[in-house]
């Protein structure tokens, strides 16, 4: 086993600088589709098109999405309650890949996009779910407060 390794468990340090900026790079491209998707949220086609799918309360809960979406990606790229946040988007997540990217009552060629878009979903719920369980490591106001 090489000697700047570190097991992967729930309470894993990083041991190098690199090692750290890893993480962080990865809680920016983890943050970066919510706070850039969270913005459209408050637009009257967004609004529309979740109304279309048959999102309930449409004019409110898709703002108030996006303003979760915007503040989750914002709190996980600063490593600020990142536990928390991850939590609520998954609780972000779950309704909006069944409800808005529903592939399966589609016809082609928006079965294929939508199918992408589900499974992109999914994937972010999965990271979402690690960063639940991890938290936000190195370099993080999470970090910096534990000391």
């Amino acid at each position: 086993m090489a000697t700047d390794s570190i097991a992967i468990s729930k309470n894993a340090k990083a041991t190098s600088f690199g090692q750290g900026a890893v993480v962080v790079l990865g809680r920016l491209l983890f943050a970066l589709i919510f706070v850039m998707a969270g913005a459209n949220h408050f637009n009257k086609q967004t609004i529309g098109y979740a109304a279309s799918q048959g999102v309930p309360l449409a004019s409110i809960a898709v703002p108030l999405s996006g303003m979760l979406a915007i503040l989750g990606g914002l709190s996980i790229l600063l490593g600020y309650r990142a536990k928390l946040m991850a939590w609520l988007i998954v609780l972000f997540l779950i309704p909006v890949t069944l409800m808005m990217h529903k592939f399966w009552t589609v016809t082609d060629p928006m079965m294929q996009i939508q199918m992408v878009m589900f499974m992109k979903n999914v994937s972010m719920l999965g990271s979402a779910l690690l960063i639940s369980y991890f938290g936000a490591g190195p370099f993080s106001l999470d970090a910096r407060h534990s000391r």
